[in-house]
C-alpha cells in the first residue's frame, strides 16, 4: 500500500471516530439531554415516593375536585399571568419607549409566557414567540433580546424578594427544607432584602453599565422597585394557585409553603426540564412528605392542567388568531388570504394534533381496558389478534410522535405517512379493546389531513424529518411520563417474570409490560438512528465531475471568486437557458449559496428565487454567503436580512510599480528575497501533476506548524484534482519548492487571484511578501486589470453606538478575537498593497434564527463542528 493510500485509509478511520464525537460536542446537545435526564430522574423519584399509590385513587381524587377549589386556582393563575404580561410592559417602555402600544405588549407577554411557562427554555421559546409579535411593530431581534433579558431580571428579582420575605416572616418553614436555625433564616432573609434595596439605591445613580465597551441598559430605580413588586405578585399568585388545590390538612402556612414553592421553581429552572415537568412535582411531594396521599398528587395534576396546560392552549389560540390577522392584512384577495392562512397555520396545528394522537395511543395501551368491551370482543376475535393489536397500537403511537415533526416541517410524505398511521391506529384501537372514541378521534384527524394537501408541499423522505435532539428529548419525556402512568395503573399487580408470557383477555398488566419493552426498543432505535445518521454538513464529493455548463460559464466569468466552484464540494443549480449557475452546500437546516449567481445577471436573478423555492420545499432556509452589492436589492426583495461580513481587497494593476516611498516595504521584500535566493515562477496546470508531491509536502508542513485544519466551501483545500485545475505560482530556493499559490483567472482576463497559499515555515521571513510582489508584477505584465487579495473577515463594520447589534458584535470580535483568528493582522497585511475595498455580505432570514445561520455557515466552512476549534 502506498503512503498516499495509507494516509487516505487513516483519514477514513479518523472520520469514522470523529463524526460521533462531533455530535457530542455540538453546543445544542447539552440542553435537551440535561432536560430529559432531569425529567427521568424526577419521574423515578415520584415513582419511589408514591410507592403505595394507585392510578385509580388519583383519578378518583381528581374527579372529586370542586369549583370551590378550582375557581380560586383559575383566578390566581389569571393574576399570575397578568403580572407576567406587565414584565413586558415595563421592559418595552425601557427598550423601545413610545414604539409599542400597551395592548400589544400585554398580549406579547401573556402569549410568550403561556408558551415558555409550559414548554420551558424561556429565552428561546418566549423570545421566538415575542419576536413574531414585536417584529410587526418594527422591533428587531436585539430589541426582543433586551426585552426578554429585562423580563428575566424582573422574575429573578421577584423570586429573591419572595424568598427574603418568607425567610424573614416564617423562619420555621417546611421541615424538609430546614438547613439553618430560625435565627439564621431571618439573617439570610434580611440579607437578601438588603441586597435588593441596595441595588435599587444604586440604580438611582445610573441605569446602565459598560462591560468591554458594551452598554447594558438597566431599569431606573422606580421601575426596578415596581418590577420587584410585580415579580413577587406573579410568584405569590402562582404559589397560591397550587396552595388552594392542596388538602387543608397537608398544607402548611402560606409563608412556609412559599419557601417550598420557590425551591421547586429554582429546581425546575436549574434542571432545564420543560415546564419543570416532574421536577416541580417531585420537590413539592418530597417537601410536604405527602407521597402516600392521592389527593396531593391530584392537586399537582390539577395545577399542571390549570397553570400550564390551560394558558398554553389560550396562547396557541391567541398566537394563531394573531397570525391569521397578520396574514390577512398582508395579502390581498379572499382566495389568496385563505390559501396563505392554510399553508401557514395547518402544519403546526396538525403537528400538535398528531403528536397528541400518538400520546393517546400510548396512554390507552398503558392503562386498563374496559372489561365489558373486552368480554364482547372475546366472542368475535381470536386472542392473538387482540394481543398483536395492543402491541402495534403502542408502536404506532411512537411513530406518530416521530412523524409529527415532519408535519411541522410541511413535508408531503409525512402527511401521507401520518394518514396511514392514524388509520392503522384507529383499527388497532378497535381490535385491542373496542376503543371507538379513540378510533373516531384518529379517523377524524386522518380525514382532516387528507383534505389539507396544499399545506404540505415540501419534498423529503425519512432523512428529512428524522427527529433532532430536541424532538428526541421531547419524545423521551412524553414516553417516560406515560410509562409512569402505566406503573401507577398496575402497581397492585405483583411483578413476576412469568407475567411476560401470560396471554389472556384480562391480562392488561402483561400487555403493558410487553408494550413498554416494544416502545423502548423502537424509540431507542429511532433515537440511535437520528443521532448516528443525522445529516452532517456535505463532505467533499471528489469523485463527482463538474457539470460542463459550469465550466462553460466560468470561461466568461467576470471575477475570480467563482473558481471555487471547481473545488468539488458543492451542488450546482444551472439556469434553464444555461447562461448562469449558482453553487451551494447544505449545513444543518440551511442551504447555503456560495456567492452570487455566476453568469448572465437576468438568469442569475431567476436562480436566486429558484434556489429559495427549492430550499423551502426541502424544509430548509436559504442563505447567500459572501455576496456582493450587485444583487443586494433582490435579496432585500426576498425579505432577507443583510449582514456585512467583511471586505474584499482588490489591487488595480494598471501602472502598478514598486517605485515611490509607499512601496518601500515591497521593494525591500523583493530585494531581500532575491538575496536569499528565492526564485519565482508559474507552473502551467498541465505540468502541476508532476510537482504535486512537492506541493503536498509544503502544504502538510504549513498545516502542522500553524495547527490549522483544512477548510472548505469558500476556501480551497489541498486535493490533487483541485490543484490540477489551475496554474500554480511557486517560490523555489536552491531548486526546492518552499512556497506556492494556485492561480485563479477570471474568464474575461480582467482579474487574477489566488486561493491556496502555503509555505515552509522558518525558511524566509519575507517569503510571502516576496511571493505577493511577484504575483502583482506577473498579473500586470499579463495584462490583468485587478489582483484580488481576497476577503478580510469582519473588516469595515460600522463602529457606532447606533449601529446594528451585528455590527457591534462583529467589531468586538474583529478587535479582540486574535485568540481565534488574526482579523486585524490579515487586514493590515492586505492594506500594504493599497487595495480598493469592496463590502461583502451574508443574506439570510432575519430575527432569532441568525445565530443558527452563522453556526451553520461556520460549521460548513470548518468542515464539521470539530473544525470550529481550529484556526
Amino acid at each position: 500500500m502506498s503512503p498516499r493510500q495509507t494516509a487516505a485509509e487513516s483519514q477514513k478511520v479518523e472520520s469514522a471516530f470523529a463524526r460521533p464525537i462531533e455530535r457530542l460536542v455540538e453546543p445544542h446537545v447539552l440542553g435537551p439531554a440535561v432536560g430529559a435526564l432531569a425529567v427521568a430522574i424526577a419521574l423515578y423519584v415520584i415513582h419511589q415516593i408514591t410507592a403505595h399509590l394507585h392510578l385509580n385513587d388519583i383519578v378518583t381524587a381528581v374527579s372529586s375536585a370542586t369549583a370551590k377549589t378550582i375557581l380560586p386556582a383559575l383566578g390566581f393563575t389569571a393574576i399570575s399571568f397578568l403580572a407576567m404580561s406587565l414584565y413586558d410592559v415595563l421592559a418595552v417602555r425601557r427598550v423601545a419607549p413610545g414604539r409599542i402600544p400597551l395592548q400589544l405588549a400585554v398580549f406579547a407577554g401573556m402569549v410568550g409566557y403561556g408558551f415558555s411557562t409550559a414548554i420551558g427554555f424561556h429565552v428561546f421559546v418566549g423570545g421566538l414567540v415575542r419576536y413574531r409579535i414585536y417584529q410587526t411593530a418594527g422591533l428587531d431581534a436585539a430589541d426582543v433580546g433586551r426585552i426578554v433579558g429585562i423580563s428575566l431580571l424582573t422574575f429573578s428579582g421577584g423570586l429573591a424578594a419572595i424568598l427574603g420575605i418568607t425567610l424573614l416572616l416564617d423562619p420555621t418553614g417546611v421541615r424538609a427544607l430546614q438547613f439553618l436555625s430560625p435565627a439564621d433564616d431571618r439573617i439570610v432573609g434580611v440579607a437578601i432584602l438588603a441586597l435588593l434595596l441596595a441595588a435599587i439605591l444604586w440604580l438611582r445613580r445610573g441605569n446602565r453599565i459598560i462591560v468591554l465597551g458594551w452598554t447594558f441598559l438597566l431599569p431606573a430605580a422606580p421601575s426596578a422597585a415596581a418590577q420587584l413588586v410585580i415579580g413577587a405578585v406573579d410568584i405569590g399568585a402562582a404559589a397560591a394557585a397550587l396552595y388552594v388545590l392542596l388538602p387543608p390538612d397537608i398544607a402548611p402556612g402560606f409563608a412556609s409553603f412559599l419557601i417550598l414553592f420557590v425551591a421547586a421553581i429554582i429546581a425546575s429552572v436549574v434542571s432545564h426540564a420543560p415546564g419543570g415537568l416532574g421536577v416541580l412535582e417531585a420537590t413539592i411531594l418530597y417537601g410536604l412528605g405527602a407521597g402516600t396521599r392521592p389527593d396531593v398528587v391530584a392537586a399537582l395534576v390539577l395545577f399542571r392542567l390549570i397553570y400550564y396546560a390551560l394558558p398554553l392552549g389560550v396562547a396557541v389560540l391567541g398566537l394563531g388568531a394573531f397570525e391569521i390577522y397578520r396574514v390577512r392584512m398582508a395579502v390581498a384577495g379572499m382566495a389568496a388570504r385563505t390559501l396563505v392562512v392554510v399553508r401557514r397555520m395547518v402544519p403546526p396545528v396538525a403537528s400538535v394534533l398528531v403528536f397528541g394522537g400518538g400520546l393517546v395511543l400510548v396512554l390507552s395501551s398503558n392503562t386498563p381496558t374496559d372489561s365489558s368491551r373486552m368480554a364482547w370482543l372475546e366472542d368475535v376475535l381470536p386472542l392473538p389478534f387482540a394481543e398483536a393489536s395492543h402491541l402495534l397500537a403502542s408502536i404506532t403511537g411512537v411513530l406518530l410522535i416521530v412523524i409529527a415533526r415532519g408535519l411541522y416541517r410541511r413535508i408531503a410524505s409525512a402527511r401521507i405517512g401520518a394518514i396511514l398511521l392514524l388509520l392503522s391506529g384507529a383499527t388497532f384501537s378497535l381490535l385491542k379493546g373496542i376503543d371507538w372514541e379513540e378510533a373516531l378521534l384518529l379517523t377524524v384527524l386522518a380525514g382532516a389531513l387528507a383534505t389539507s394537501g396544499p399545506a404540505f408541499y415540501r419534498k423529503g423522505d425519512w432523512r428529512s424529518f428524522r427527529p433532532d435532539l430536541k424532538w428526541i428529548s421531547l419524545m423521551a419525556i412524553a414516553l417516560a411520563s406515560l410509562t409512569l402512568v402505566g406503573f401507577l395503573a398496575f402497581r397492585h399487580v405483583e411483578y413476576q417474570s412469568s407475567l411476560w408470557w401470560e396471554f389472556a383477555w384480562d391480562g392488561d398488566a402483561p400487555r403493558f409490560l410487553r408494550a413498554t419493552l416494544a416502545l423502548t426498543i423502537v424509540a431507542g432505535a429511532i433515537a440511535a438512528d437520528a443521532v448516528i445518521n443525522r445529516p452532517m454538513p456535505m463532505p467533499p464529493r471528489a469523485g463527482d465531475p463538474i457539470p460542463a455548463a459550469v465550466r462553460t460559464i466560468l470561461d466568461t466569468s467576470t471575477g475570480t471568486q467563482p473558481c471555487i466552484a471547481l473545488l468539488g464540494d458543492k451542488f450546482f443549480l444551472v439556469s434553464d437557458d444555461g447562461k448562469a449557475f449558482l453553487m451551494y452546500a447544505v449545513s444543518g437546516s440551511s442551504w447555503i449559496a456560495m456567492g452570487d449567481p455566476v453568469g448572465d445577471p437576468q438568469s442569475g436573478i431567476r436562480l436566486i428565487w429558484r434556489f429559495a423555492e427549492a430550499a423551502d420545499r426541502a424544509g430548509a432556509r436559504s442563505v447567500y454567503y459572501a455576496v456582493q452589492p450587485e444583487f443586494l436589492t433582490h435579496y432585500l426583495d426576498m425579505g432577507l436580512a443583510l449582514l456585512k461580513i467583511g471586505e474584499v481587497a482588490r489591487v488595480p494593476l494598471a501602472g502598478f510599480s514598486l517605485a515611490g516611498p509607499a512601496r518601500q516595504p515591497l521593494r525591500y521584500a523583493e530585494k531581500r528575497g532575491a538575496r536569499e535566493g528565492l526564485v519565482f515562477s508559474v507552473v502551467s496546470k498541465a505540468n502541476v501533476p508532476a510537482i504535486l508531491e512537492d506541493l503536498r509536502a509544503v502544504s502538510d508542513a504549513w498545516l502542522e506548524e500553524k495547527h490549522h485544519r483544512e477548510k472548505g466551501f469558500s476556501l480551497g483545500f489541498f486535493d490533487d484534482r483541485y490543484m490540477g485545475e489551475f496554474d500554480c505560482a511557486v517560490m523555489r530556493k536552491e531548486g526546492v519548492i518552499i512556497g506556492f499559490a494556485n492561480l485563479w483567472r477570471s474568464g474575461d482576463h480582467v482579474e487574477l487571484s489566488i486561493d491556496l497559499m502555503r509555505y515552509r515555515p522558518g525558511v524566509s521571513r519575507v517569503l510571502m511578501d516576496a511571493l505577493f510582489v511577484h504575483l502583482l508584477l506577473y498579473g500586470r505584465d499579463q495584462g490583468y486589470q485587478w489582483f484580488n487579495l481576497g476577503a478580510a473577515p469582519l473588516a469595515g463594520l460600522a463602529d457606532h453606538p447606533l449601529a446594528s447589534t451585528w455590527n457591534r458584535v462583529g467589531t468586538f470580535i474583529f478587535r479582540r478575537g486574535d485568540e481565534f483568528y488574526n482579523f486585524e493582522g490579515l487586514r493590515d497585511f492586505k492594506q500594504k498593497f493599497d487595495p480598493v475595498w469592496t463590502p461583502q455580505y451574508l443574506a439570510c432570514p432575519g430575527g432569532l434564527g441568525i445565530p443558527q445561520v452563522l453556526l451553520d455557515v461556520t460549521t460548513l466552512i470548518s468542515r464539521g463542528p470539530l473544525g470550529l476549534s481550529k484556526r
